[in-house]
């Protein structure tokens, strides 16, 4: 991959010259075509869509749509299963207020996840086994980051009504066998929840091969911009479910007293939607086709093994991230003996280097772990072994700094 010639469609890079950007499982940077396309939107067609008897009107009607199919092919999926969402946080609420008024829930039901969730994905489950005197399982971790798919078949019975986990970890980096724990859902009947952040954009996804009932992602980790997310469902499954956000543009028809929704998806998209963020989502999809899903893929696990061996070579450093690469999604988590994840973030950042240092959104899973925080690097197609380089040059500093390299 010419990663020069890529890191030159992104303007942050040449407005802050220098720059090591290893946070992209936080937030990836944006490229010149999104950028365009949403700059294009406001500057050129600025409407509402699906109510404009006008040109402007119909022309961002047909962008929308046209980024809804883009989303749909890039998945695997039809063009109605895609519901545009403010991002996965929303998507992952809304879907968890429609199934609590589609399924008939008891107490002591059950629901699975996993003891890696990022708190968007367990806090609504956590709230929804709280209304409704639900048991929240989780499957713990197994072998080398991996999750124990023995306890997660275990786990799954016949009182199980939701499954929700990950398809790859944004601490670990370990992408997960939805498709194993979705088969032990099956036999129970129950449906299936994916949390695709932070792999939707990094690795190929194809919700047909997951066998996942829905999938949640968010725009701004795959080269989109912010507030713009997905929520996917079934065909079959989400003609079932009722709303849970109500407005405008969801309707059939209002009397004073009740009203009829439309069909999937429009029934899930209440008021004016976030109309430039699809247009540059769908343009997000664009670029990373262009540049090729598999080439993406392969070039973050070069540089996550490169980033593994690098750093597993640096006495005081302990590593949280799955070693094999093949099913790693681009992370790596680290400790510095004797050293504070918040301290190593902050001697990286006068350094111009961009790391995360803290819970990750996952508390459960640091004290699973024993440890408070962790800092973390996150590798996409800007990235190269030159800033893995610059990384390692952090840690000698702060080292150096906090009196611990006589232990090298």
């Amino acid at each position: 991959m010419d990663t020069e010639a890529i890191k030159n469609d992104f303007p942050i890079f040449k407005n802050n010259p220098g720059l090591v950007y290893l946070d992209s499982a936080a937030s990836s940077q944006t490229p010149e075509p999104v950028l365009r396309a949403m700059d294009e939107y406001y500057r050129g067609y600025r409407s509402n869509i699906h109510r404009s008897m006008y040109a402007l009107g119909e022309r961002a009607t047909m962008a929308y749509e046209k980024a809804r199919e883009n989303v749909a092919d890039f998945i695997g999926a039809q063009n109605r299963e895609v519901v545009f969402t403010a991002g996965s946080t929303m998507g992952m609420n809304m879907l968890i207020y429609s199934l609590e008024h589609h399924l008939d829930l008891k107490p002591g039901d059950e629901v699975v996840t996993t003891v890696t969730e990022h708190h968007s994905g367990l806090i609504p489950l956590q709230e929804l086994a709280k209304r409704n005197g639900l048991v929240l399982k989780h499957i713990p971790l197994g072998s080398d980051f991996h999750l124990d798919y023995t306890q997660a078949e275990a786990l799954i019975t016949d009182k199980t009504k939701i499954v929700s986990l990950s398809l790859a970890s944004n601490v670990l980096g370990t992408i997960n066998d939805v498709n194993k724990v979705a088969s032990y859902a099956r036999r129970v009947g129950a449906l299936v929840i994916c949390d695709g952040t932070k792999a939707v954009g990094h690795i190929e996804v194809n919700v047909r091969k997951l066998d996942c009932d829905f999938l949640v992602f968010s725009g701004h980790k795959m080269c989109g911009p912010t507030g713009i997310g997905i929520l996917y469902g079934k065909e079959a499954v989400l003609e079932t479910l009722p709303p849970s956000i109500f407005g405008g543009g969801m309707v059939e028809e209002v009397s004073l007293a009740n009203a009829s929704f439309r069909d999937i998806p429009a029934r899930f998209e209440a008021g004016t939607p976030n109309i430039v963020g699809a247009i540059g989502l769908g343009a997000a999809v664009d670029y990373l086709r262009g540049v090729g899903m598999e080439r993406i893929a392969q070039h973050t696990q070069a540089l996550t093994g490169y980033a593994l061996a690098q750093l597993g070579g640096i006495d005081g450093v302990e590593l949280f991230a799955q070693k094999d690469t093949q099913s790693n999604a681009g992370i790596v988590s680290f400790l510095i003996r004797g050293i504070h994840p918040h301290d190593i973030a902050e001697i990286a950042g006068r350094r111009n280097v961009a790391l995360r240092a803290g819970h990750h959104c996952a508390n459960p899973l640091m004290k699973e772990l024993g440890v408070p925080a962790l800092v973390r690097a996150s590798f996409y197609i800007y990235n190269d072994k030159s800033d893995v380089d610059a990384l390692v040059e952090v840690i000698a500093e702060a080292k150096r700094i906090f009196g611990t390299e006589s232990a090298s």
